[in-house]
């Protein structure tokens, strides 16, 4: 683990009124899909990271007083270029310091190749889960506070053996994310002594799946898995699935986990639909959060959105550790406010860490949604947690263990 930085010496005192004239404000990026496969999902992604914004604008502010402010840009979720296009202005024009995003992980991968890796922007992702995330040459600037789903394929496939579930037919979004989950998933499902009868990818945002949904049907699987997106390809193939009376239970993952689903195609169809999202364990930040979120009129269970607080916090973190809205040196700043040792800082004591970090004292933040111990890829441990439709809503069922 890298060596703690302090702001102790003249040097960086310096810098840090230097980079207090020349910034009268801070600015962290948020890249989201508020349109396309999951534009239902990124709103409480986004108000989480706006709450952490908050609560360092409300206590002081960031670098000697200044605010924190959040531009944002639209990925589409799966369109690459909209994703670099994005990137490009936030590195770019609005010259943010730093990133929360992207959500989607081609769109997370499509930022930092052309856009934030060239400009040296350090980027923490809230919800791209991708195993491909772990092997981007990124020069240490992309980082997650989501477990990779190699953890969550392996979760879910532990979850439907342990449900008696030994036969299934897969379908997955035709990219990063899909392929990804559905390998994994795969692996561990007969590996545990389950059958993957048939696995097919599909192109999201088309009108009809009708085909492939008979060759997964003519298996005779009646366990269907879907692992795409609730507001695309995902609520397609599981309406039409329904309407052609091919399988008897749906199954999906995190990115399936938004009640946009249920209410588009029916809570008495999806009642009892199996799925699984990571999860915050029971850590004091996770109830501290709770707290918190509710008090701000946000939801605290929302997927990702005790993730994306972590990010946006752990970023002003970061940049007040590292005495300047500049961009170097923000993500090794990022790995000593994130890990031991250090004085542990939870969600909401900005306040706190920044009397700290004056100091010159080390400190650890323990989050809203995981410890964020950041390993030498940027990536976090973490929980997977069961979800099932009960009366007409997603609703958590405890930890798959």
């Amino acid at each position: 683990m890298m060596k703690k930085r302090v702001l102790a010496t003249a040097v960086a005192a310096t810098t840090l009124a230097v980079g207090s004239m020349a910034h009268a404000e801070v600015k962290i990026g948020f890249l989201g899909g508020f349109t396309g496969g999951i534009e239902s999902l990124t709103p409480p992604i986004y108000d989480g990271a706006q709450l952490a914004v908050d609560h360092i604008n409300n206590q002081g502010g960031i670098l000697d007083g200044q605010d924190v402010v959040m531009p944002t840009g639209d990925t589409t979720c799966g369109d690459a270029s909209a994703a670099s296009n994005a990137a490009d202005r936030m590195v770019n024009t609005e010259q943010v310091t730093a990133i929360v995003g992207a959500l989607c992980t081609g769109a997370t991968i499509a930022a930092a190749n052309n856009a934030a890796i060239p400009g040296g922007v350090t980027m923490v992702s809230p919800a791209s889960t991708a195993p491909a995330v772990t092997d981007l040459d990124d020069n240490d600037l992309v980082f997650r506070t989501v477990p990779s789903d190699a953890f969550q394929g392996e979760m879910l496939a532990k979850l439907l053996i342990d449900k008696g579930i030994e036969e299934v037919a897969v379908t997955y979004v035709n990219n990063d994310y899909g392929r990804g989950l559905s390998d994994a998933f795969s692996s561990a499902f007969e590996d545990g002594g389950g059958s993957v009868l048939e696995n097919l990818a599909h192109e999201d945002n088309r009108a009809d799946y009708r085909s492939e949904l008979g060759t997964l049907s003519a298996t005779g699987a009646q366990t269907l898995v879907v692992l795409a997106y609730a507001d695309t390809s995902g609520q397609t193939v599981v309406r039409q699935a329904y309407e052609s009376g091919m399988f008897t239970q749906y199954v999906g993952a995190d990115g399936m986990v938004g009640d946009s689903l249920v209410e588009a195609i029916g809570a008495d169809v999806l009642d009892g639909m199996i799925a699984t999202r990571p999860g915050s364990p029971d850590l004091p930040g996770t109830e501290i959060f709770t707290e918190l979120a509710n008090n701000a009129d946000i939801d605290p269970t929302a997927v990702f959105a005790a993730q994306a607080y972590d990010a946006a916090f752990l970023l002003g973190l970061a940049i007040q550790q590292n005495g300047s809205a500049e961009r170097e040196g923000v993500s090794e700043a990022l790995r000593s406010v994130s890990s031991p040792p250090g004085e542990v800082i939870l969600p909401g004591e900005w306040e706190k860490a920044v009397e700290l970090i004056a100091a010159g004292t080390e400190i650890n933040y323990e989050g809203a949604s995981g410890t964020q111990d950041f390993d030498d890829n940027g990536d976090v441990p973490g929980v997977v947690q069961e979800m099932a439709v009960e009366n007409g809503t997603f609703t958590g069922k405890g930890f798959v263990e």
